[in-house]
């Protein structure tokens, strides 16, 4: 394999998080490899620092230490304003093998998973793409990456020994953030740029930013499975009454009842709900790791030994088709009552 840029016995011993924003709001997924981060380098006694670009964004930096990171370098440009890969690379390229951290951090969103490619191909190292779980190996420094594949049915453990930075993209909502410290000290250090708008083959004639689903900060999810056979609609009655979302397991999708972006598992999204409402789902591992940080998991199922049982804190055996037209009839009823 091709020698990467600097080797294990150049790199600093620090973990670099890419700190996404928007509308000048730092990204739910960032604050969660903050959270992760200091968590990591606290054990190994390393430094943690947050990788920051765009416009007039400095007030961001500060965030990112309230939020556990010991310094953050700072690139600021009008270039910058806008993701576009060949901005952003270039200054990222330039910031690392400046920092020559040994762990950098990245979600795995558009951006972040856009940004990560081409970085890994610029720096000659490895890259470990949607990752469920991270840990440093305190005698070797090696970062440890859990990555799910075939469906779920297999956890894979990647290393990468001789190459750095070891390079990493988290799917959204598998960490928790760390509480906001406005206390903590940092340094923001800045980047010294040379961006030039020849450099940028692309333009943003047009944005516009669509809401989305973000099922990570759901308070109430309302899932269903196989057994719900499509309906969909009953669910979302339920949710709407409850203030929460639906989401899914992966059968569903792939016959198309539902969208992708509701999957829920580890091929999928994880969520950290105050209640999971599990409606037709057998409780298959790679679907549960998917709500393992909901407070309450409500389980529906008419299989008494439908495996979900066992994660469930409240179980119930019956008939989804039934059980949740009376549900979604008792919540109405008590909501005309509230308001009489």
């Amino acid at each position: 394999m091709t020698v990467s840029l600097y080797n294990p016995g150049e790199e600093q011993k620090s973990i670099l998080v890419f700190l996404e924003h928007e509308g000048g709001v730092l990204a739910n997924v960032s604050l969660e490899l903050l959270g992760k981060g200091r968590e990591m380098a606290d054990g190994l006694h390393w430094s943690l620092a947050g990788l920051l670009m765009g416009h007039q964004v400095a007030d961001l930096a500060h965030e990112a230490i309230a939020y556990g990171a010991d310094e953050v370098w700072l690139g600021e440009h009008p270039l910058l304003q806008f993701f576009t890969i060949e901005a952003y690379a270039h200054t990222a390229f330039q910031a690392v093998s400046d920092g020559k951290p040994s762990v950098f951090l990245l979600g795995a969103t558009p951006n972040g998973r856009d940004l990560a490619g081409r970085l890994a191909v610029r720096l000659r190292t490895g890259l470990n793409a949607d990752c469920s779980g991270l840990r440093i190996d305190p005698d070797s420094g090696v970062l440890v990456s859990e990555v799910s594949g075939f469906g779920g049915g297999v956890l894979a453990l990647i290393e990468m020994r001789t190459h750095r930075p070891q390079m990493a993209t988290v799917r959204p909502g598998v960490f928790t953030p760390s509480e906001m410290d406005r206390n903590k000290n940092g340094k923001v250090i800045e980047i010294p740029l040379v961006l030039e708008e020849d450099m940028i083959q692309t333009q943003v004639v047009e944005r516009e930013v669509g809401s989305g689903i973000d099922l990570t900060r759901t308070p109430v999810l309302v899932a269903g499975g196989r057994g719900i056979e499509g309906d969909f609609l009953m669910l979302q009655k339920l949710a709407d009454l409850l203030g929460g979302d639906v989401g899914a397991t992966r059968p569903p999708v792939d016959e198309g009842h539902i969208e992708r972006q509701r999957q829920i598992g580890q091929t999928g999204v994880v969520c950290s709900p105050e209640v999971a409402i599990c409606c037709g789902i057998s409780g298959a591992f790679h679907f549960v790791v998917g709500i393992e940080k909901a407070n309450t998991v409500i389980a529906i199922n008419s299989d008494p030994e439908a495996p979900i049982f066992d994660y469930a804190d409240y179980c119930i055996v019956g008939d989804v088709h039934q059980i949740i037209p009376e549900i979604i009839t008792a919540l109405r009823s008590e909501g005309e009552i509230a308001h009489a």
